[in-house]
């Protein structure tokens, strides 16, 4: 077997590396307004959402599915929560349980489309988006709603040591998450399916139940991100959501290479996303156009792809050779 790679290599967190040289540029930059406490507050509170989003493809990628509709997901959890909570006058717990409900069985259709009618995950996750959409308009009429309770706004309204409570959630989950794709037999058959569907599928791994299962937590956690969204906006807008896909793939790609490169995961992504929102942060402080943001996502999703598909290549030939054991999951478009 190779040598084992030092945990604090270029090679499994560059991304880190990257993220010093930038914070590094820009400090010297716009020092007054870039290396502040309340710059550092800021961007960890903005990045929650897309941190959170992020976080729920990571588990279908992993298993080799796409779910292009988690940004509809979430934008259809945030207007639901809105109107039971501000127009309904529906309790706040209960308001959560049916907008949480509403992105699991978002997922389970993926599952279902995919499964069952075997439409590329690709496919059926972009229809499945279309049609939430339209149950958003329906809902919302097409207008911001508002007025919400003001217990459901403190959810992820209040700060604690001065941080506003969507990161804890993020960390909450992330470590969740990990631990399951990481250190559980569950973890174990999404990465084998992820790795070689077919070569898991004649192992004896359940795939079908696998995706399934992934697809519904990536809709469960979107819809998580979309409620956060409503309570820390305190409104319901039906134009949020899709705004949030690109930097999430974008995050979820580049995490690809960290930590554990070739293979998707969390901490990963996490680090990603605020590595990418914090080059974002420094541009737009630099009076950067406002066009930049896009680009710059843009930029990086078809960036990290490439890294990502470079890194599950080498993995591959250094498995060949007999130089790695466990095999990583290849960056494919499911079954």
């Amino acid at each position: 077997m190779a040598a084992r790679v030092s945990y604090l290599s270029f090679r499994r967190i560059s991304a880190v590396y990257v993220g010093i040289l930038i914070v590094l540029i820009f400090s010297v930059w716009t020092p007054d307004t870039f290396l502040t406490t309340t710059t550092l507050k800021t961007l960890l509170s903005e990045q929650a959402i897309t941190a959170m989003l992020a976080i729920g493809v990571t588990v279908p990628l992993a298993a080799a599915a796409f779910d292009l509709s988690v940004g509809f997901t979430l934008g259809l959890a945030s207007i639901m929560v809105a109107w039971l909570v501000g127009v309904h006058g529906v309790g706040v717990p209960t308001a959560i349980a049916v907008s949480l409900l509403a992105g699991a069985a978002a997922g389970a259709a993926n599952g279902l489309l995919i499964n069952q009618f075997r439409i590329d995950s690709f496919i059926a996750t972009l229809g499945m988006g279309s049609i939430l959409q339209a149950m958003i308009r329906w809902v919302s009429g097409d207008q911001t709603i508002i007025g919400l309770d003001p217990s459901f706004e403190r959810i992820a309204g209040g700060q604690l040591f001065g941080i506003s409570m969507p990161v804890y959630y993020v960390l909450v989950v992330g470590a969740l998450l990990w631990y399951v794709l990481e250190q559980t037999p569950a973890g174990r058959y999404v990465h084998a399916t992820g790795g070689n569907t077919e070569a898991a599928r004649l192992s004896g791994v359940p795939t079908r139940v696998v995706v399934f299962a992934a697809l519904v937590v990536s809709g469960l956690i979107a819809a998580f991100a979309g409620v956060l969204l409503a309570s820390s906006s305190a409104a319901g807008s039906p134009s949020v959501g899709p705004t949030y896909l690109l930097p999430a793939y974008a995050a979820v790609f580049l995490g690809s290479t960290q930590i554990t490169p070739g293979r998707f995961n969390i901490w990963g992504t996490i680090i990603a996303v605020y590595v990418l929102a914090t080059g974002v942060k420094g541009l737009q402080l630099v009076g950067a156009p406002f066009w930049i943001p896009d680009l710059f996502n843009g930029a990086a999703l078809l960036l990290a792809v490439g890294l990502s598909k470079n890194e599950a290549l080498r993995w591959s030939l250094r498995r060949r050779r007999g130089h790695v054991v466990n095999s990583p999951n290849l960056t494919s478009t499911g079954e």
